[in-house]
Parts: structure tokens; sequence; C-alpha cells
């Protein structure tokens, strides 16, 4: 099973086979406990739930939830797989992947506050001359009929701060000891925020 939460601790370059630097960002990714085997007699599809990080303090339903497992993960996740020979409480680390998997990664974004149209959604100003007072307005937001906005329209308000996937990464660098997955290019989120790793996903 290639999957697996971890940490975004930032980019760096690492240099490849080829003598060529390679942009990469790492994550601190697992330990992961196996916390919860869904099935598709008992739930209808196959599922594994994952683990990471370590609460200091669960209230009785997480207690009770993660009692089998013997854990105290802060973060769940749960992970498709067609079929699993996985038991409640394994360990899952990176040693699952290679270096030139194609992995997906998925992430909350950058919350970048309240934007405006031109920066939310590239809109282009309008002229600055002439006593004009349309510079960086939306412009017509409908007209006469049907007499109101209709739900999509690009609008300024709340950018960022959304869950966000990037497909057709690869694997770069691997640190087995560390814990450490160097995946090439830009993965979604800030630094410190929680990444979910797919394998053999494009």
């Amino acid at each position: 099973m290639k999957a697996i939460i971890g940490t975004k601790l930032g980019m760096t370059q690492v240099v490849n086979q080829d003598g060529h630097l390679v942009p990469v960002t790492l994550v601190e990714a697992g330990p992961c406990t196996v916390t919860q085997i869904k099935n598709i007699e008992k739930d209808g599809y196959n599922a594994i739930q994952l683990g990471y990080g370590e609460s200091k303090k669960l209230n009785k339903a997480q207690t009770g939830h993660l009692k089998q497992a013997a854990s105290s993960s802060k973060k769940l996740k749960e992970f498709r797989v067609e079929e699993t020979d996985l038991e409640v409480g394994s360990k899952i680390t990176i040693e699952n992947f290679e270096e030139g998997d194609v992995v997906k990664v998925t992430a909350i974004s950058k919350g970048k506050g309240f934007a405006g149209t031109i920066k939310r959604h590239n809109f282009s100003r309008g002229p600055e001359t002439h006593g004009s007072h349309n510079t960086r307005g939306p412009g017509s937001i409908g007209s006469m009929y049907p007499q109101k906005v209709f739900k999509g329209k690009k609008m300024a308000g709340h950018m960022g701060n959304e869950q966000v996937t990037t497909r057709g990464l690869k694997v770069a660098y691997l640190d087995t000891a560390a814990n450490i997955i160097g995946i090439k290019g830009a993965v979604p989120g800030p630094n410190k925020g929680i990444v979910y790793i797919v394998g053999g996903a494009k």
C-alpha cells in the first residue's frame, strides 16, 4: 500500500544521478498506524484508515476508536484500497515508496485572505485615464433579467485555504532513517502543513 501522511518541511534541491539539480519538496512522512480497516461486507467498500502524529489529549470517543490500535494519533485519514493484508496496529513507513514513483499529493492550500477579482480570478483592470473610476472594479455582475446574481459568479472573496490535489509528481529523494521523502516540484500547502501522499496515481 503506497499511501502515507506527513508534514511539509519546505523546498530545497538535490543532485540526481545525471548531475542535474532537481527542485524537491521535503515531507516528513510517517510512521503511520493502521487504526481501522473497512471491508465490503461490513462497510460497503474497502479502505484503510491511517493515524499520524501524537495527540496530547483525546476525548472518550477518540480513545475508544483508537484503543484496538493502541494509538493516540492526532490526524486520521482514510484511503481506498482494493484489498489488503494489513492488520489494525500495523505501521506504514516510506519504505513502501521508491525513487521514481508517481504520486498525487493532497493538502490545504495557503490562505490569502480576502482578495479582489484581479488577484483571485486573474481579471484585467479597467482604464486609468479620462476620469475612469473602474480601475480595479469587477465590472458588470448581471443584466436586467433574471434580476439576480448566478451562483458561482467570479467575484471578490476568500482566496486559498481550500483542499488542493496535485497529480503526476515523482519521488526524487528518500531518507528512510529520518522518514523524509523528497517530491520533485512544488507541493500545495504551507510549511508545517499536513499532506497526504498516495502512490500509483497519475
